[in-house]
């Protein structure tokens, strides 16, 4: 290239599922050759099923009104905003200003950088679970940020060890990433320890993010900012990704302190003209759903989850049956989790997300996504057992 690109990219590289959606393209095209079906994707958590009839429903009556096609107020229209409030009074117990304490978001993602770029200056440090989701190690290094891993283990529930927090040099200190319901492991949120959490931020005077996405699925939705005084220190993000069906429609909401939300804003309404209105009206249509709509979501899921156990079975994995959230978390017991998931890749055609993508204390993991319906489930299902029983995986 005729110039070179910007230091902070020397940091990062493309999205580990990027890659890998690249990679999985080519097989494809290498299995249809030679008159194989598609591999199987049971990697990222993109929901297969469809957003509400009401949402889709509002998308499309706001499309076909006249003067809805412009820009949009960067803070979203006030509907939205009463309605995420609405939802969280309702599912939360939080009570929320929607002129000054909702930022909505184009998907929760946005925030991460976002929030990132307010706050962060080079050299500041960042607390980041390991393992975790990558872009909160990615967003923290091109703001030219370190750091701070710190561990999340089996042993503990995968929850925080206060006392080695407390034992970490914490100078500097500025941000901290929780994410309960967590992903990848599918710890649920115990109040417990969200109140440790906002005491740990208050005494080392951090701002402490919960990423809340998953609180819906196979889950009891809680919310950090339910614990007294949180206010004060904690911020929240949360999507309609998962809870809705709406991952590629993009919204998502920071919610918390009006003064940090007014620099997230700063630098907002640098990077974007608003969010289309009729998917601002979609997502009133969606959060204004009722209990129902949640217990079809955790029924399907739950069909789901136990299609996904037995493959974890087969492949003798050890994994926590109790676990909430949008995937099954399990050990492998006798290799790496990248190279058992290269195996089945190549030898089954399924794809499984290997461990290490969240950090090394997810090495000697396997994921799998509930993305799939039973029927496409219990077809991976088939072709590893088919693998296993011919190449004696589990032997190896």
């Amino acid at each position: 290239m005729i110039i070179e690109p910007a230091r902070r990219t020397l940091s990062v590289q493309e999205y580990y599922f990027s890659i890998k959606n690249k990679e999985i393209a080519r097989l494809n095209r290498e299995r249809a050759a030679a008159g194989k079906d598609p591999v199987v994707n049971l990697g990222i958590g993109s929901p297969d099923g469809a957003p509400s009839a009401e949402a889709v429903e509002a998308l499309s009556a706001c499309a076909r009104r006249p003067g809805t096609h412009g820009y949009q107020s960067y803070t979203g229209i006030p509907e939205l905003r009463e309605a995420i409030a609405r939802w969280y009074a309702r599912w939360y117990g939080v009570t929320l200003d929607p002129d000054a304490e909702i930022q909505p978001l184009m998907g929760s993602k946005e925030g991460i950088l976002l929030l990132s770029l307010a706050f962060l200056n080079p050299g500041d440090k960042v607390l980041v679970p390991n393992p975790g989701y990558p872009t909160y190690t990615s967003a923290t290094r091109m703001c030219e940020a370190e750091v701070l891993n710190y561990d999340l283990v089996a042993a503990d529930g995968w929850y925080p060890d206060f006392d080695a927090l407390d034992a970490m040099d914490l100078s500097g200190v500025k941000l901290m990433w929780v994410n309960y319901p967590n992903m990848p492991t599918g710890a649920p949120a115990r109040r417990d320890v969200m109140e440790k959490l906002v005491a740990f931020a208050k005494q080392h005077r951090i701002l402490l993010v919960n990423d809340n996405p998953y609180g819906f699925i196979l889950n009891e939705p809680q919310s950090i900012l339910s614990v007294p005084g949180a206010r004060e220190v904690c911020l929240e993000m949360n999507s309609l990704s998962k809870s809705h069906n709406m991952a590629g429609w993009r919204v998502g909401m920071m919610v918390g302190s009006a003064d940090i939300l007014r620099e997230l804003l700063k630098v907002k309404s640098q990077m974007d003209s608003g969010m289309f209105r009729g998917i601002q009206e979609a997502a009133v249509a969606a959060l204004d759903a009722g209990p129902e709509w949640y217990s079809a979501l955790n029924a399907e899921y739950r069909r789901r989850r136990e299609v996904a156990c037995r493959i974890m079975d087969l492949l003798g994995c050890t994994y926590d049956s109790a676990a909430g959230g949008l995937y099954v978390w399990g050990r492998v017991s006798a290799t790496e989790g990248e190279v058992l998931s290269d195996r089945i890749l190549y030898g089954a055609g399924v794809f499984l997300t290997p461990g290490f993508i969240f950090g090394s204390n997810g090495a000697g993991y396997l994921r799998i996504s509930l993305c799939a319906d039973v029927p496409t489930l219990e077809r991976a299902y088939g072709k590893i057992l088919h693998f296993v029983q011919n190449d004696k995986l589990r032997s190896e």
